[in-house]
């Protein structure tokens, strides 16, 4: 199978081509630059590859949450694309790539085996920054390369996000864990067992999620994928920002 991947819902930029299993990825912090570098970046890797888009069996994107504009841009690329090849697209959850990178990062540091690896399960609270004073949250269990969402995802403010179970032991993976200088690490310290504040998602595991929905017969035509942006307010009002500049004074 190969499938070409894009996730640009936060400062990030990162295209990855999958290919009968083996990743190929490009990956920088690149603010406001992913509508320049995504398309040459997949055209790179299919040349290095030697894949023509012809070959490509589905388009994978990142469909949020996270920033608006780089949701809309990831949907509409893979889109253009898709219809273009009259292929396919497979939409995941940027929180649940973000979810199955902790999770690599996490047993790379520990180097276990690979059978424990493989036979892990790994509970994994995902969180981005929303800006607003809110955070992106989605809890996971990451088995096996695959997250299973926990509950829904949501936006919320730090000190209203809880964890599905009062147990310890969770991954903490994202911006989300240092907006609000750190309130949502703080909030739940007591059942995290390792937080990585600085984690982005990326296109290789935004494939390497795809792969699996493909698997499983979950690809979509390009006009039914929606951006998930949990909320549609994109900035606060004067009087709403007043408000909040207000309330933290008197914070």
């Amino acid at each position: 199978m190969k499938l070409l991947a894009f996730e640009l819902a936060t400062e990030a930029c990162s295209v990855a081509l999958w290919v009968d299993g083996e990743v190929h990825e490009r990956f920088e912090i690149a603010p406001r630059r992913h509508a320049e570098l995504a398309l040459p970046w997949a055209d790179a890797l299919l040349a290095e590859a030697g894949v023509a888009r012809a070959q490509l069996d589905a388009i994978a994107v990142g469909r949020g949450p996270g920033a608006f504009t780089g949701v809309r841009l990831a949907i509409a690329i893979g889109q253009g694309i898709a219809l273009a090849l009259d292929r396919p697209i497979l939409p995941v959850s940027t929180l649940a790539a973000l979810a199955v990178g902790a999770v690599r990062a996490d047993d790379h540091r520990d180097q276990r085996s690979a059978d424990q690896v493989e036979g892990a399960a790994h509970r994994v609270l995902a969180s981005i920054d929303a800006r607003m004073g809110e955070v992106y949250v989605g809890a996971f269990s990451v088995h096996d390369g695959d997250a299973v969402m926990i509950g829904s995802e949501a936006v919320l403010a730090p000190d209203a996000v809880a964890l599905p179970d009062a147990d310890a032991g969770w991954l903490g993976a994202g911006t989300g864990f240092a907006a609000a200088e750190g309130a949502l690490r703080m909030r739940l310290s007591t059942q995290l067992a390792e937080v990585d504040a600085d984690a982005l998602p990326r296109a290789g595991d935004v494939a390497r999620l795809a792969a699996k929905m493909w698997l499983r017969g979950e690809a979509l035509a390009p006009e039914r994928v929606e951006p998930a942006y949990l909320r549609n307010q994109v900035a606060l009002t004067i009087s709403e920002q007043k408000a909040l500049r207000a309330e933290k004074d008197r914070g």
